[in-house]
């Protein structure tokens, strides 16, 4: 069952980068040294397990009569849900992946190029194959990714709905240091859609999100 948290997070930001970075301006004199070593050596860290080149992750979907079917229950599941109505929407892992292609710009483009959901345990985490973008120190400029298998929890926010936190990335063959998913674990991933016109009512309506053997179902009921 999805995670009751009371308080949102930072907004998710496809495009972090070291923000720490930036700390030093603010600083002024006084720990400057010290906060860009830490910067430096974690930027350096992070540089060992991303590459310059995107990946988009392959994600399993509905043939196009499942995507026609899918998109009227999520329509139905929407209207019920803005209506103040009891409603429930089960969803396979791959219509999730489905869903994440139908879902409008963000302004960050479309997560199916970020993320292909793969795995759930029952009660517990989900996995994604994934492609997390980053800015590289601000100094250098471009951009780099994660390219992995990233573990997420689904949590409900208060007041904003469903979100997704990561809590692990394995990225094959490289070792992700601790302090970059507990720095990445600050952002909420979903937080631009909860900010769309057009889904802000629906995704405030979902009040429990349960996870089970073939797949997720989000409830307007707690």
């Amino acid at each position: 069952m999805s995670k009751l948290v009371k308080q949102p997070t930072a907004p998710f930001n496809p495009f972090y980068g070291c923000a720490i970075m930036f700390m030093v301006v603010a600083m002024g004199v006084g720990g400057v040294y010290w906060i860009y070593h830490v910067g430096k050596t974690m930027d350096e860290e992070i540089g060992k397990f991303t590459v310059d080149v995107p990946v988009k992750p392959v994600a399993v979907k509905p043939d196009a009569a499942g995507v026609a079917a899918l998109k009227g229950r999520v329509e139905t599941f929407a209207n019920d849900a803005k209506a103040g109505k009891a409603a429930t929407l089960a969803l396979t892992i791959p219509e999730l992946n489905a869903l994440v292609e139908l879902a409008p710009d963000s302004g960050y483009g479309n997560f199916a190029e970020i993320l292909a959901f793969k795995t759930v345990a029952p009660g517990g985490p989900v996995t994604a194959e994934v492609c997390l973008p980053m800015n590289k120190n601000p100094l250098v400029g471009g951009k780099r990714y994660a390219i992995g298998l990233a573990t997420f929890q689904v949590e409900i926010v208060n007041e904003t709905g469903p979100d997704l936190k990561l809590t692990a990335l394995e990225v094959p063959g490289k070792e992700v240091i601790p302090e970059f998913v507990q720095l990445f674990s600050s952002y909420s991933l979903l937080a631009p859609y909860h900010k769309l016109e057009a889904l802000a009512p629906v995704m405030k309506a979902i009040k429990s999100v349960k996870i089970n053997a073939a797949g997720v179902e989000l409830s307007t009921q707690p």
